[in-house]
C-alpha cells in the first residue's frame, strides 16, 4: 500500500488524461478503460459491508498475487488518496452489484448502493493494465488494447487460499506474446508486483483448466497468432469469483476491465 505523502512525480498531461477519463466516466460514459491514461495506474474495486471487510482483507493477505491491496478506505467513505477529488462510486465506468453471490445489476452510478449500505468498506487493488504502458514502450503488442477490447479473462481450476467465510477460484487475464518475448514480458510485468507482476502461466491453458481461450469468462476475445503463447496473469477479478463462490450477501464491484484510473503513475509501483 502507498503512503499518501509520498510524492510521484508524473507528466501534467498524464494526470489530466486520468482526471478527464474520471469525469467523463462520472458523465456516464462507459467503455474499457485498457489504453486509457496511458502511464497512470489503473485499480480493481470491491466494496463490502464491514461485517465483511477483515473476511476480505484477510484474503487479499493470503492470495496477494491476485489481489494486490493498493488502497483501503474506511467504512461509508468514497474518496482515496490515490486520486485527488476523485469519488469511487461515480468514477468508475460501470459497476457490478452483488446479491446473495449472484450478480443482480450494472449500474453507471453507485451513489444510491453506498446509501444503501452506509457501512461499505472499500478496497482498490491492483491491476495488470499498469504494466501494459511498459509492454508496449518495449514494442510488445497488447492485443486487446490493439484490437480495442476488453482484455480476456478466465476462472481457472486453482483454488485461492480461503479466509473466513471467503474461498472461491483464481481468475486469470490473458495476452497473447510472441514466443520470443514472453521473457521480456515476464521479466518487465515482474517489476511491478503491487500489480499483479510476472505471469503465473505460460503456455496450454488446460493446465488452468480452461478448456477454450476463444470464451473467456470475461471480458473479449482476442486472436492468437502464429507463433504466439498464451501467458496468463492474475487477475483483480478474483475477489468476484469469491463473491459468487461465498454467496456473499451484498457487494459492489468494477466490471471487468473497467477500471479505476488513479493519479498515480505506473512508475510508483515499479521496483
Amino acid at each position: 500500500m502507498i503512503s499518501p505523502a509520498a510524492p510521484y512525480p508524473a507528466h501534467a498531461a498524464a494526470i489530466e488524461a486520468a482526471r478527464a477519463a474520471r469525469a467523463s466516466y462520472r458523465a456516464g460514459q462507459a467503455a474499457p478503460t485498457a489504453g486509457v491514461a496511458p502511464g497512470m495506474t489503473q485499480a480493481n474495486m470491491i466494496a463490502l459491508p464491514r461485517d465483511w471487510a477483515w473476511d476480505f482483507l484477510l484474503y487479499a493477505q493470503r492470495n496477494p498475487k491476485p489481489c494486490p491491496v493498493l488502497d483501503v478506505i474506511e467504512a461509508g467513505q468514497h474518496t482515496t488518496v490515490l486520486a485527488e477529488g476523485a469519488d469511487v462510486r461515480t468514477d468508475i465506468p460501470l459497476y457490478r452489484v452483488w446479491r446473495n453471490g449472484q450478480l443482480a445489476e450494472e449500474v453507471h452510478d453507485a451513489r444510491a448502493l453506498w446509501d444503501e449500505h452506509p457501512d461499505l468498506v472499500c478496497f482498490l487493488i491492483g491491476c495488470s493494465f499498469t504494466f501494459e504502458t511498459p509492454l508496449q514502450q518495449a514494442g510488445i503488442e497488447v492485443r486487446h488494447i490493439a484490437q480495442g477490447c476488453n482484455v480476456p479473462m478466465y476462472r481457472t481450476s486453482r483454488q485461492c487460499r480461503p479466509a473466513g467465510r471467503l474461498h472461491g477460484e483464481l481468475v486469470v487475464s490473458m495476452r497473447p506474446i510472441p514466443a520470443a518475448r514472453v521473457a521480456d514480458a515476464v521479466s518487465i510485468s515482474g517489476r511491478f508486483p503491487a500489480v499483479h507482476g510476472a505471469p503465473v502461466h505460460v503456455g496450454d491453458p488446460q493446465a488452468l483448466g480452461i478448456a477454450d481461450l476463444g470464451k473467456p469468462d470475461f471480458g473479449d476475445p482476442v486472436r492468437i497468432e502464429p507463433g504466439e503463447v498464451p501467458v496468463f496473469w492474475a487477475c483483480g477479478v478474483t475477489p468476484q469469483a469469491a463473491v459468487m463462490a461465498s454467496g456473499v450477501p451484498f457487494a459492489i464491484t468494477h466490471a471487468p476491465g473497467y477500471m479505476f484510473i488513479t493519479d498515480v503513475p505506473d512508475s510508483a509501483y515499479q521496483l
